[in-house]
């Protein structure tokens, strides 16, 4: 699919409420001008789709390799039913951005698989600024909505998927 002209953000499918869902959403404060409107529009999309002010509980972390450990004391010390992990890597002339990037992709891979909520990848990765902006609310939407939706979203799957086990009991 060429993504080269259209907004990722935008959605054509039902989005349930967010109503009584708790959510953590757990920020890089490198690149603060992508990783913070990133955090707005995750936000305003739990807000939107009815999720109270004060079930939202936003930290910070100083990089995007401190997401996996921001969204593990998270997860231990609060309840949530879903945590966003939200950053922003961009490309430079050393292989730094290779190795933060996939221990960030692992780390979240295998916070999914160790708790019983969802942790949602919100990491940008890209070679320039520029692309960076245009993910962050820019021509391309913003990563954080769709984030945001995507919480939502597999906290209504594990809700409807507890609701049906309990029926077949």
């Amino acid at each position: 699919m060429d993504t080269k002209k259209k907004n990722l953000s935008n959605y054509n499918s039902e989005i349930p409420s967010a109503k009584n869902m708790n959510f953590g959403i757990v920020v890089s404060e490198w690149n603060e001008k992508i990783t913070f409107a990133l955090r707005d529009g995750a936000i305003n999309t739990f807000i939107e789709n009815g999720a109270e002010k004060e079930n939202i509980i936003v930290k910070y972390v100083p990089g995007s390799f401190e997401l996996t450990l921001g969204a593990k004391l998270m997860a231990e010390y609060l309840h949530f039913d879903a945590i966003l992990c939200l950053g922003c890597v961009i490309q430079g002339e050393t292989r730094h951005f290779d190795f933060i990037c996939q221990g960030v992709t692992q780390g979240i891979t295998q916070l999914n698989l160790d708790y019983q909520i969802p942790f949602i990848y919100g990491l940008l990765t890209t070679n320039t600024y520029q692309q960076a902006l245009d993910r962050a609310g820019g021509k391309h939407g913003n990563k954080g909505v769709e984030a945001a939706v995507t919480a939502i979203k597999m906290v209504n799957l594990k809700n409807g998927l507890k609701d049906n086990f309990k029926n077949i009991k």
